[in-house]
């Protein structure tokens, strides 16, 4: 009994041991909580946040916040303070979001805040410098959630009743980058549900305003756009539907001068999201101030695909490129960076790799921030951008400038620590169908360098059509004649390795192997001779050849390849001859006494399944044009090895 005790003790221990090496998976999603004071109408937020999971080796990792306050405002500040104009229940949101932390974002619920009195009347103030805006929370993540904010404003001296337009979901890519979860407006903006688009009267060149457009550019059929007041309603937004496969579009009434409101749109990154971490994809808004009139205004707002938070990044339009339409293209490239210090950085380095096939000469900076000249060759005391090059990077340098820390005392405005470099750059003469990558340096000061992500260049497989022709040799086969002419397809110009699959129509006649008998016959009064019977046939086909191969450039000449093939007979015509000799005697030397020749035409469909290997070499203009090949098949039947000796064009 003791025994048996000291056994089940022994089992539990065991088991307690087990449990303890167990780790058991948090299952559990971090949430953050608001928290506020009231003060009559006036309210103090306050974000309670999940500690952050700092990234091994990026800068401190914080958060950001964006609040909506239930009545048409946002705040981007950490602790904002926001005074209501009526009394009523208002849902108060929160989207935390974690920089350089390796969980998701936060979670929150919704809060509500009852307004029972107003003891300060809110004062209205302008924000907007322009009369249209759309600006994000984050960045898009596959799988999250992110707010676009789309703001408008009626810069007429009358009261206005006009359209907004939302586009989102671009036609080049195969999935939806977005789904809309939800769509919040406070001035009684009326979703419209028609999808024809109606267009207003003629256009009133009598309101025209220029508006003053610091980021976002909008690229459209390679014409650059920006907010500028444009007159052509109808093309605009046909245009806009034949580059997005979404929209949603509202209509808006009394909107007072100088009035500014904002729709805010939920947007749920798909699973399916181009999952290239430096690829840009866009949505886009258009504004129709007075319904009455075609004049409006464009807005593009590029965002950068992430898969974590992090302010320092570079990207590219230069995702997924077409091979044979490239050589004329102009790729764009954004470098972001932040100051995360606690003090102002004068001077920001940024270490840019320029891939091989790109020409450094014709690179060009489009727009920057902080804002300032471009440095001349001299020294200067004034803040400007100074780029220059080495064999292999850009280094473009913020001088003389002040950019303030996110971590710096009085810094409020979150979006004053941050800077950017946009330039454009094209292909050099010469340049191979192959992956690039490059990526930045960020140096603040004399601080360690920030080394942002890869922003990489693909190209498209595309597809190359070739013609082929040429003559098969089959040393062990009588009377051969063979010659064919076929199709191919393969990637548009690989650089190096790369499938082909080809279609050959193949005429083929020869002469098959004389097959021979004698026998001895018993003929009348005990007579024998010897008879010989000589079967010759000769064949007439038509096969069909599909080689498979694994080929590899060595250069732009010389082409090595290795397969598989199979072989049909679509068609045989088979000619067969029987002759018949009779010999006087047992002896073939013997006097031929009779001789009977018979004749037999046959043909059959899709017999002679083949199959076997090959080898080949190619020389000429091995990626795309003319050249010459030689290829060699063994087959896995006897006779039927041959040399192929071909010219391929590909297109």
């Amino acid at each position: 009994m003791k025994k048996l005790r000291l056994f089940y003790l022994f089992i539990l221990v065991a088991i307690a041991g087990t449990a303890q090496e167990i780790k058991v998976n948090d299952t559990l999603s971090r949430e953050a909580s608001i928290k506020y004071n009231l003060n009559g109408n006036s309210v103090n937020f306050t974000p309670e946040t999940p500690p952050l999971n700092q990234i091994a080796g990026a800068p401190k990792a914080f958060y950001t916040h964006y609040w909506e306050f239930g009545d048409g405002h946002y705040s981007t500040e950490e602790n904002p303070k926001h005074t209501y104009s009526k009394k009523g229940t208002y849902e108060v949101t929160l989207w935390a979001t974690n920089n350089y932390d390796t969980g998701k974002p936060p979670t929150t619920r919704p809060k509500k805040v009852a307004i029972d009195t107003v003891t300060t009347a809110m004062k209205e103030t302008a924000s907007m410098e322009t009369d249209f805006e759309l600006l994000r929370n984050r960045e898009p993540i596959p799988n999250e959630e992110m707010v676009a904010i789309l703001r408008y404003k009626n810069l007429k001296n009358y009261a206005t009743n006009g359209k907004i337009y939302l586009f989102y979901n671009e036609h080049k890519y195969n999935a939806n980058n977005f789904e809309l979860v939800a769509t919040r407006t406070h001035h009684g903006e009326k979703a419209t549900l028609e999808n024809v688009f109606a267009y207003t009267n003629e256009t009133n060149d009598t309101h025209t305003y220029l508006a003053s457009i610091t980021h976002n550019y909008l690229t459209n059929n390679a014409q650059l756009q920006d907010s500028t007041e444009k007159m052509n309603l109808a093309l605009t937004l046909e245009d806009a539907k034949t580059y997005y496969k979404n929209w949603s579009s509202f209509d808006f009434n009394s909107m007072e001068p100088n009035e500014e409101r904002n729709i805010f749109f939920t947007l749920k990154t798909t699973p399916e999201m181009l999952k290239d971490t430096s690829a840009i994809i866009s949505v886009r808004g258009v504004y129709v101030p007075d319904a009455n009139f075609d004049n409006h205004k464009v807005k593009e707002m590029e965002m950068e695909i992430v898969t974590s938070h992090d302010p320092n990044k570079m990207s590219s339009n230069a995702t997924f490129l077409n091979y044979r339409f490239v050589r004329s293209k102009t790729l764009k490239y954004k470098i972001k960076f932040q100051n995360n210090g606690e003090g102002p950085a004068r001077t920001i380095r940024l270490e840019t790799d320029i891939p091989d096939m790109l020409d450094k000469a014709t690179l060009q900076v489009t727009d920057m921030y902080p804002k300032c000249d471009i440095c001349p060759k001299k020294e200067v005391a004034y803040s400007c951008l100074d780029t220059t090059y080495t064999k292999t990077q850009a280094i473009f340098t913020f001088k003389n400038i002040y950019l303030p820390g996110s971590e710096q005392k009085n810094v409020k405005e979150y979006d004053s620590t941050k800077g950017f470099v946009k330039y454009k750059i094209k292909f050099s003469k010469d340049f191979h169908k192959k992956k690039t990558k490059s990526r930045t340096s960020i140096i603040f000061d004399k601080n360690e360098p920030i080394i942002t992500n890869y922003s990489t260049t693909r190209f498209l497989p595309g597809i190359s059509i070739g013609v082929k022709a040429g003559y098969n040799s089959f040393a062990n086969l009588d009377n051969s004649n063979s010659y064919f002419l076929g199709a191919t397809i393969s990637p548009y110009k690989s650089y190096r390795l790369y499938w082909q699959v080809e279609l050959l129509n193949s005429f083929h006649s020869y002469n098959g192997n004389t097959q021979v008998e004698e026998r001895i016959v018993d003929g009348a009064q005990g007579f024998q001779f010897l008879e010989r019977t000589a079967t010759n046939t000769s064949y007439d086909n038509v096969d069909w050849e599909v080689p498979v191969l694994l080929r590899y450039n060595v250069n732009n000449y010389i082409g090595l390849g290795a397969g598989v093939q199979g072989t049909i007979s679509v068609s045989e015509k088979q000619a067969q001859n029987i002759l018949v000799t009779q010999f006087e005697g047992t002896s073939p030397d013997a006097p031929i006494f009779n001789t009977e020749e018979v004749s037999f035409n046959s043909s059959n469909s899709f017999t002679n399944v083949r199959t076997g290997f090959l080898i080949e070499v190619t020389a000429g203009f091995a990626r795309i044009g003319p050249s010459l090949g030689a290829r060699y098949v063994v087959n896995f039947e006897d006779n039927f090895n041959y040399l192929q000796l071909y010219a391929i064009w590909k297109f």
